[in-house]
């Protein structure tokens, strides 16, 4: 790559990590644009471009289908995401269609053989006979089933539409199935966090963001970059979906803070939800544990607590497999955040392609660690300790199932109504007071679709824990 990249040829190079080397966009989409050195109009362009053909992809693959009256499958992929590329202009950015054609066949001349050059060209100029809404009503034809209709509609995998439905269902909103799925395929404005204890509201608040209303410690960026704000730079401030904010929060500020408290957080890295409990555990003069299976993780989680340990939090960071925490250290932790490895369906809105990463076949896999995660946090509290169990999934599987399997398992744990405590935090929140665990939506709540169980530990498993020390010492 070189300072003379096109906007379109660095999202493509963009679109093919994701779909060669299953790269994150959002992750290395700041680092091409850095190296590129793209206007700042380019870049935002080049970033609408891999984002929203990532976000439509399903749809984009049957209008493209249709043009080319050829399977996907005997489509080369690299002319495929040049074709994803040239339709989201055509489609989703009404670029003109002699603009986006010849721009796009000047891409495939630089990234594709000679041989497909023609065919790419035949198949944009397919696509541009017809409006998007032409489109729409052509691919949506004969398909009867609302689920089917609303996947390919709104670009979304058929079992994740289902499982949104069901949990949607759960939460009395079975009704905007619709209108989740759209806010799905909206980018969302960039999220601060101001760490408590660090940085004042009103600093923030003088940097072009404005108070949210969803975390009490939440602010939206309206533009700009947030790199360049001071507090984010001393890192008194953080990027930080709000939805994360609450669910730390709602572990933080659950009842009366005891004196010298010990907090963990198994599942720490990138260490976002741990900078925000290291703040609030230093008001509290709390310690906090911080554990992450992967080094590089366990090196971002140190990076992301920098600050709060600089003005003085006790705080531990560590590598290592969360699952062994509970046999290693029984009965050691007032409070535990254990926001578990989900499949990320919680926030497509931040990372399009994670909707087409998975299938319902992982789900399985994805349960037997969240249980064995959450098994170990247990052990690891203390008689009257809590455990956040967290997602960023609303996967009936992977949410209720694991909490109900949890409480099957473990009759001494007590299932806390995680509602009230967010409602204390923040009155205004849309919660469903009929159920004790919390799930937040984006087209509800702007967050991502966090899900949170708080769970208290009871006199029986202390019991359990001395008959369990009391064999391994025979």
């Amino acid at each position: 790559m070189n300072n003379r990249i096109s906007a379109r040829q660095l999202a493509f190079e963009v679109l093919e990590a994701v779909e060669f080397d299953d790269a994150y966009a959002n992750l290395i989409m700041p680092k091409r644009l850095a190296k590129a050195g793209l206007e700042p109009r380019d870049g935002g362009f080049a970033q609408e471009l891999a984002y929203g053909t990532l976000r439509w992809q399903l749809l984009y693959d049957e209008i493209i289908e249709f043009a080319a009256q050829r399977d996907l499958e005997t489509i080369d992929t690299k002319a495929l995401i040049v074709l994803r590329l040239g339709a989201h202009q055509l489609l989703e950015l009404e670029t003109p269609p002699h603009a986006a054609i010849s721009e796009t066949v000047d891409l495939a001349k630089a990234v594709l053989p000679e041989k497909l050059i023609g065919f790419v060209n035949a198949v944009l100029r397919r696509i541009s006979e017809r409006t998007r809404n032409d489109w729409m009503q052509k691919v949506l034809a004969g398909l009867d089933d609302e689920v089917d209709r609303f996947a390919v509609r709104y670009s979304h995998p058929v079992w994740i539409v289902r499982s949104l439905k069901q949990a949607l269902k759960l939460d009395g909103r079975e009704a905007e199935l619709e209108a989740l799925l759209a806010a799905d395929n909206v980018q969302p404005k960039v999220s601060l966090v101001a760490l408590p204890g660090l940085i004042g509201a009103d600093e923030i608040s003088a940097k072009r963001a404005e108070a949210h209303n969803a975390s009490p410690l939440g602010f939206t960026l309206e533009s700009g970059d947030p790199a360049r704000i001071d507090a984010v730079q001393r890192g008194s401030a953080r990027v930080q979906d709000q939805g994360s904010q609450l669910v730390a929060l709602a572990l933080s500020r659950f009842g009366n803070t005891g004196k010298q408290e010990a907090w963990a957080d198994f599942c720490a890295g990138p260490g976002g939800k741990a900078a925000l409990l290291g703040a609030e555990a230093r008001l509290a003069g709390a310690t906090l544990e911080c554990t992450e299976v992967s080094e590089h993780r366990t090196r971002l989680v140190k990076q992301a607590l920098s600050a709060v340990v600089d003005a003085g939090a006790n705080i531990k960071v560590r590598t290592g497999d969360s699952r062994e925490i509970g046999d290693q250290t029984p009965n050691k932790f007032d409070r535990i955040m254990l926001d578990a490895p989900c499949s990320g369906l919680g926030a497509l809105r931040r990372r399009p392609e994670a909707r087409w990463r998975k299938s319902s076949r992982d789900i399985a896999e994805l349960n037997r660690l969240q249980l064995e995660l959450l098994e170990s946090a247990v052990a690891a509290a203390k008689v009257g300790g809590l455990v956040a169990y967290v997602t960023c999934s609303p996967h009936l599987a992977e949410t209720t199932a694991i909490v109900d399997a949890a409480l099957k398992r473990f009759p001494e744990l007590e299932l806390l109504d995680s509602n009230g405590v967010l409602s204390e935090i923040n009155p205004e929140l849309e919660l469903n007071r009929d159920r004790k665990t919390t799930q937040l939506w984006p087209h509800v709540h702007g967050t991502d679709a966090m899900f949170i169980a708080l769970l208290r530990k009871g006199k029986a498993a202390k019991q359990a824990a001395r008959q369990s020390n009391s064999k391994s010492a025979k």
